[in-house]
């Protein structure tokens, strides 16, 4: 056998095996390359740009009806909703969400957050309840409800305690009545007319044993005399009327009188009367000054500094951290029976909105071709090398049995 029948048989095999599998890579990489048009003469080469950037728009659309039409169907959306949004996953992102409300509070931005509140509660009480309590004092009934709870809890059952009696009585006497103020008094109540008509009425309404003193010996003269005495001895004056004050255990009489007010003590029909009579002197001023005072309490407060104590209260009050597994439970719950009624509407409100198919086109056409070349190849790197070398056994296939018809002949 020479060299030219060698070469004869040996030629087709090899040769239809290097054209098979070039070929077949050729098309492959004809899918994606070129990736921009070829011009010559102003005249677009066929197959440029390949198959797939040519017609990446109308491949952008097929991806997002498939996927929208198979994978993303409404039922589908559902299922991953409520998947996603149990009760469990609920509750610790709303807890998550809540501890991290807190953490922003006891964070550096809580000078901030007590400059906010502030604001809120200086425009709550300096506007907004002014504001309702004009709508309130309208109505015929306004707090009377509320104020005769008051009345009938606090100031009918009110009774002084000893100590509180004790107290009392001590800070009239020292307080309010010391004997300097006393004397005061007695000589102001002791005037010349007052003097004079209380003379002359012991004088005239009296009989026996006083008619005869005030007749004889004579009352005026000894009242002038008491308030020369209580003008020109002032100090005197003074210890001789603490003297009688604790001769006469006047603290002690003032103490029991104290602890003997109560309106239990009066009639039902008093009581009454003196509750209608303060519940509306109190709404009368509410309705006439209630608003001022509201606006200049409110101007008075210094809400940031309030505020602020608020905050800082809030960063150490157990109360906030230790409710918020039962304040997110709750919202859970709520939510799950909220989306229980109405998660097939919500789904088909969602959709529409979330736009998916329309970001699916614009992802893909927002991808170039090389980037896009380099996602499909990595996924089916394997699968796009087997059709080459198959295109190769191929070709060598076609080229022995070319070797044997040849020989056959």
């Amino acid at each position: 056998m020479n060299w030219s029948t060698i070469w004869l048989i040996i030629a087709p095999p090899v040769v239809g095996g290097i054209i098979g599998y070039f070929t077949n890579d050729l098309a492959i990489k004809m899918l994606f390359r070129p990736y921009r048009p070829v011009y010559i003469f102003k005249r677009r080469l066929p197959f440029t740009p390949g198959l797939i950037p040519h017609n990446q728009g109308r491949l952008a659309q097929r991806v997002a009806d498939t996927i929208m039409s198979s994978l993303l169907t409404p039922e589908e959306l559902q299922t991953l909703a409520r998947r996603l949004l149990q009760t469990e996953r609920m509750q610790a992102a709303i807890k998550w969400l809540l501890q991290l409300a807190l953490d922003q509070i006891q964070s550096r931005t809580q000078v901030r957050t007590a400059e906010i509140i502030g604001n809120i509660l200086q425009d709550v009480f300096g506007q907004t309840l002014p504001r309702l309590l004009r709508v309130w004092a309208r109505r015929d009934d306004f707090l009377e409800e509320q104020l005769n709870q008051i009345f009938d809890r606090v100031i009918v059952e009110f009774r002084f305690s000893d100590e509180q009696a004790e107290q009392l009585s001590h800070w009239l006497l020292t307080g309010v009545l010391p004997p300097d103020t006393l004397r005061q008094l007695l000589i102001d109540f002791l005037t010349d007319r007052n003097i004079q008509v209380i003379d002359r009425i012991f004088r005239e309404k009296t009989s026996g044993t006083y008619w005869v003193v005030a007749n004889l010996f004579g009352i005026r003269n000894a009242l002038t005399r008491l308030r020369t005495y209580c003008l020109d001895e002032r100090e005197v004056s003074n210890t001789r009327i603490a003297e009688l004050i604790a001769a006469l255990q006047i603290d002690y009489r003032l103490k029991e009188w104290l602890l003997n007010i109560s309106l239990q003590n009066l009639p039902v029909a008093t009581v009454r009367q003196l509750r209608n009579s303060l519940n509306e002197s109190i709404r009368d001023y509410l309705r006439s000054l209630g608003p001022e005072l509201l606006k200049e309490l409110s101007d008075s407060v210094n809400w940031q500094l309030l505020a602020q104590q608020l905050v800082n209260r809030l960063q150490s009050s157990t109360a906030i951290t230790s409710s918020l597994d039962p304040v997110s439970e709750e919202l859970a719950l709520i939510l799950e029976r909220y989306l229980e009624r109405d998660l097939e509407n919500l789904v088909t409100h969602i959709i529409p909105i979330l736009n998916i198919d329309q970001v699916i086109i614009d992802r893909v056409n927002a991808t170039s071709p090389r980037d896009l070349e380099a996602a499909i190849q990595a996924i089916v790197r394997n699968e796009l090398q087997a059709i080459v070398n198959l295109g190769g056994i191929l070709g060598f296939t076609i080229g022995c049995l070319q070797v044997s018809f040849l020989y056959l002949r």
